[in-house]
């Protein structure tokens, strides 16, 4: 079975496709040996880690090279944030995403933002063309910022969330990523009136996975969140060790020296 296969499979369950988002190869590697049973990248984690920052400005160029290095050393599905698919032309997108599918990734998170839906909807119609006609595959995850940008009204985002789910999902969508959606009931709404697997992403507030599953919830992001934790935790340790000089305070708890190594051991050669 194919990645691709599997990854759609995987959105298939009672109980969500976990996705704690990694930004290069080494935290890919990490995450797979943990166990993880597919891998996505956050474009925000991507962008700082290649020095820009986040919000379609990453050239698609160190985008191609990180996934390249990524899925050298992986074995899992591999499903890669591409915000907007760096272009407004729809047959650039879908250009962009075949660079990726030529690597071997299984899927992408393509977003609309504060674009007009109908501009999404186009893309990913020119993507799934694309796919179609070189014999490959992709699962799309259509993202749609209704809830963390606050597109709408409050009382109408549910329903304008649906609108666009509906609207992606005729254009060939596989999945449906709804960021910031925290509400039970407004899960529960929006997993009843769309037919795609519906994503949502780890912030204050939200159920744990178990509870997401019975609301109908087929994945869970982390997002940016551990790119953020571990960035914390880098400039605690360093203002610590610029500010004292002392030893201990990168000493504390680090993952072991071999322990690193071995994640690499027999890895194919580039």
């Amino acid at each position: 079975m194919s990645n691709v296969s599997t990854f759609h499979q995987l959105h298939d369950n009672t109980s969500p496709l976990r996705l704690p988002n990694v930004w290069d190869a080494g935290s890919a590697r990490l995450v797979e040996a943990l166990g993880a049973q597919a891998i996505a990248t956050t474009s925000a984690g991507f962008a700082w880690a290649l020095g820009y920052p986040d919000g379609r400005i990453l050239p698609f160029d160190e985008v191609v090279g990180s996934v390249r290095r990524i899925v050298r050393v992986l074995n899992v599905p591999l499903s890669v944030d591409i915000e907007n698919g760096y272009s407004d032309d729809p047959k650039t997108v879908a250009d962009h995403v075949m660079r990726l599918v030529d690597l071997g990734i299984a899927g992408i998170n393509i977003e609309d933002g504060s674009d007009a839906a109908s501009l999404l909807a186009l893309k990913i119609e020119a993507i799934k063309d694309a796919v179609v006609r070189s014999g490959s595959d992709v699962f799309v995850n259509a993202r749609s910022d209704v809830f963390l940008a606050s597109l709408v009204e409050q009382s109408m985002q549910p329903k304008e969330s649906i609108a666009r789910g509906k609207l992606y999902a005729s254009a060939g969508a596989d999945g449906l990523f709804l960021p910031a959606l925290v509400h039970p009931s407004d899960i529960e709404t929006i997993v009843g009136a769309t037919r795609l697997p519906l994503n949502v992403m780890a912030v204050p507030g939200l159920a744990d996975a178990v509870a997401l599953g019975k609301q109908g919830v087929r994945r869970l992001s982390a997002g940016s969140g551990i790119s953020q934790v571990v960035l914390g935790k880098a400039k605690t340790i360093a203002r610590d060790f610029l500010e004292s000089g002392r030893s201990e305070s990168i000493n504390d708890r680090p993952l072991p020296y071999s322990e690193i190594q071995g994640l690499f051991a027999g890895l194919r050669n580039p």
